[in-house]
């Protein structure tokens, strides 16, 4: 019978294989036996701690488990938990991925005093009102009218970007950072990349160099952009 836990090495290390079928007593016996064999075997060579990634395959471990893995690593003072890894994942944490990654069409008027939250990209298509704000969690595609605020790579991601006319916006942001702009404003157009720059300043460029200020973007894309 194969154990239930199983030791194997890789190139970043070592990980441990744990019997998404078996029985979870039996997983906690088996993890405990193979630390303490491990053990036995380090005491009398190197001393050096040792980190190690945990596989579970197709189970789909509580958090009150997890502690249980944590609370076996805790008995061996040379070895701890790097991270724990499961091919599967919760309802919740599926619907938050694919709200990440995809294109949200927006067509609405935000006005003084709205807030409106929204994971992924956007494509906005509507109008916000001076005291409305369109906070998104990845890149927004402009293509309506902004005199309100409007932020990209909320809450901490700078390297998002707000694509389109946000000339007469009254600030842009980009994760933490943001300006506020004015009328003086002359260096945003229909065309504008607005975009973190490598001195962690807003900055803006020009759709047609989307490829020099965000390269993974643009091969994202496909390496075309149409003007």
């Amino acid at each position: 019978m194969q154990d239930a836990a199983v030791l194997k090495g890789t190139n970043d290390g070592y990980e441990i294989i744990l019997d998404d079928e078996a029985d979870l007593n039996d997983v906690f016996a088996a993890l405990r036996k193979l630390l303490k064999k491990l053990e036995t075997q380090t005491a009398t060579g190197s001393s050096q701690p040792i980190a190690f990634d945990i596989q579970t395959g197709l189970r789909l471990w509580s958090a009150d488990n997890r502690s249980e893995i944590e609370k076996i690593f805790s008995k061996f003072q040379l070895f701890s938990v790097h991270k724990i890894i499961s091919d599967v994942i919760t309802k919740e944490e599926s619907a938050r991925i694919l709200e990440q990654e995809s294109v949200h069409i927006l067509d609405r008027v935000i006005r003084n005093g709205q807030i409106i939250h929204i994971q992924g990209d956007v494509l906005f298509l509507g109008k916000i009102h001076e005291g409305g704000k369109l906070i998104v969690g990845g890149n927004v595609y402009v293509l309506g009218d902004v005199h309100g605020v409007i932020q990209a790579g909320y809450p901490d991601l700078e390297d998002k970007m707000i694509i389109g006319d946000v000339h007469n916006a009254q600030q842009v942001r980009i994760g933490e950072q943001h300006e506020i702009l004015d009328d003086t404003n002359q260096k945003i157009t229909e065309n504008t990349v607005v975009y973190v720059n490598d001195l962690h300043v807003l900055d803006y460029g020009k759709v047609e160099d989307l490829k020099q200020i965000n390269p993974k973007f643009f091969n994202q894309i496909g390496g075309v952009i149409n003007g």
